[in-house]
């Protein structure tokens, strides 16, 4: 890993109406952006919060991946969720909470509590809701395969 900080670039560029075009450092187009509906816009495409609602879920996967490697915690899959509440509060209107619901599929050999411990663990470093203000909430859901 590289030392601290780190810098990350991304770009968007849109004409009066339309989609916005989201770019990497690399100048490739990731996705396509609107406001979402409940803001005037058409409601079929990606916007910054339903980016940074997948921001949370993918940070958590990814956090999790990193932390079960470490402690060699074999595991089959991991479906994850996040969801993001808006709300305006004195004035400002912000995201107030995230919930992220990790379903983990385990093996048989594996205990659930230590499979639990490393899901909390993820979610205790996830850079991205570390970042932000909103309160994170963590449900999990651990099945067998």
């Amino acid at each position: 890993m590289q030392s601290f900080p780190h810098i990350y670039h991304a770009a968007a560029t849109s004409t009066q109406a339309g989609v916005v075009s989201l770019r990497s450092d690399e100048g490739i187009d990731l996705i396509r952006s609107n406001a979402p509906k409940e803001f005037g816009g058409p409601g079929d495409q990606w916007s910054p919060e339903t980016l940074l609602v997948a921001a949370v879920a993918d940070c958590f996967v990814l956090s999790f991946r990193a932390i079960a490697r470490a402690s060699k915690l074999e595991w089959a899959t991991l479906d994850c969720s996040a969801s993001g509440t808006l709300d305006k509060l004195d004035g400002v209107t912000r995201f107030t909470a995230f919930t992220v619901t990790a379903n983990l599929s385990i093996t048989s050999d594996i205990s659930e509590e230590r499979a639990v411990k490393i899901l909390e663990k993820a979610e205790k470093y996830c850079l991205i809701t570390n970042s932000m203000l909103a309160e994170t909430h963590l449900q999990t859901i651990i099945t067998r395969s």
